[in-house]
């Protein structure tokens, strides 16, 4: 798990406080923390070892060819010295200590000079890579290739963050990108969001082994997705006035709501369109794979009813996951049997979800789309079902 941002220094020392080295390059809790925090993490991690590695999303907002250029960038380091080298270095060009993700007046380009300069072990992953408002090849900010980005220090790049509103497949549709491994990450605003998109390793419990599985593509054995549907720019549109539109109707609009005039946000599907060279549906030799699933809590609010984030439905998965284990096994391993025996329903659910009968209304715009297991007229559950008692 990524510690998130290191830069900030109230939590870099909090860092220092509770972390403490494990295996090469990754941490964990000092014991008092560990007995602290443990109730507190969400089911599907409470029981496992968990190890963090120290990283940070640094947003980069500088001009560049006549135009206002804003990416997002995830930067690892092996150690809290490394950490350390690289706070000072960024604090000469911006302000640390202020709230929410770190913004540097900085090229992409020489941030990763920075990254760099940290040492033996340090790299740099752009970021929701299509997003359009701050990916690398946003239709807002973004540029046609990463060599326009990252110039002379493109080499160093060896891995590319698909976001939520794309997964690899679209990815695979342009061939400059077969030569970069794929990840998904997920940003921890608040527990129940940890592990909503994850990358998958076989390799040792070691920040270099990962390292070089990313570099190499041996041991990384693929993601975990959303739906790219479901991400908030996945097609193209306008929220304001309710318009939501595919590639090719965006090109019959020029571009234009066509509502009130206003140029639309083009998404992600359209981007990569501009940029591909290859139909939909091929795969690179060696590509990793893939898997598109839709996160407990909202196959469990469809369920019931209600919002994902309600209390009825963090009730009900605090009970499946106590009786069944983990989400990603429930969403992914456990026999349907099994799981019908606790939630008839659910093991619907997750059957539809495995055979990918799923219904994608896509998001647009900053609105996420949304995935649904059931149809308007299937009844929902007036109430979750006990549990047998097990002896």
């Amino acid at each position: 798990m990524g510690t998130g941002d290191f830069t900030h220094p109230k939590w870099f020392d909090e860092l220092r406080e509770n972390l403490v080295p494990a295996e090469p390059g990754l941490f964990r809790l000092r014991e008092e923390a560990d007995r602290e925090i443990g109730a507190t993490l969400p089911g599907r991690l409470a029981s496992a070892p968990v190890r963090f590695m120290l990283s940070v999303e640094i947003s980069t907002v500088y001009p560049q060819d006549g135009r206002a250029r804003k990416i997002h960038h995830l930067v690892y380091l092996p150690d809290l010295a490394a950490a350390e080298e690289f706070n000072r270095r960024l604090g000469r060009v911006a302000d640390l200590g202020s709230d929410g993700r770190p913004t540097v007046g900085m090229s992409s380009r020489d941030l990763l000079e920075t990254t760099l300069a940290c040492g033996e072990g340090a790299y740099l992953v752009p970021a929701h890579v299509w997003t359009p408002w701050f990916g690398v090849f946003g239709s807002k900010s973004g540029f046609d290739t990463l060599e326009e980005c990252y110039g002379d220090l493109t080499g160093h790049i060896f891995a590319l963050e698909t976001g939520l509103s794309s997964d690899p497949a679209m990815n695979w549709r342009v061939s400059g990108l077969d030569r970069y491994r794929l990840v998904s990450y997920s940003d921890a605003h608040s527990p129940p969001i940890v592990g909503r998109e994850t990358t998958v390793f076989e390799t040792a419990l070691d920040y270099f082994a990962i390292q070089d599985a990313l570099r190499t593509g041996d041991g990384l054995t693929g993601t975990v997705e959303f739906f790219p549907e479901e991400g908030k720019y996945h097609v193209d549109g306008h929220r304001k006035c309710g318009v939501r539109m595919e590639p090719e109707e965006t090109r019959r609009h020029g571009g234009r709501c066509p509502v009130c005039g206003k140029k639309l946000t083009v998404g992600v599907l359209s981007r990569v369109d501009d940029l591909a060279d290859r139909p939909a549906g091929v795969r690179p030799g060696g590509a990793a794979g893939f898997r598109n699933l839709v996160p407990l809590p909202e196959v469990v609010g469809e369920i019931l009813g209600v919002g994902p984030k309600t209390k009825k439905v963090r009730t009900e998965i605090d009970r499946l996951t106590a009786a069944l284990g983990p989400e990603l096994a429930i969403l992914e391993e456990l026999p349907v049997e099994t799981i019908a025996v606790h939630s008839p329903r659910l093991g619907e659910a997750v059957d539809r979800l495995r055979r990918g009968q799923v219904t994608k209304d896509p998001g647009y715009d900053g609105e996420y789309g949304a995935i649904r297991l059931f149809g308007p007229s299937e009844p929902k559950d007036p109430a979750p079902a006990p549990s047998p008692t097990l002896f």
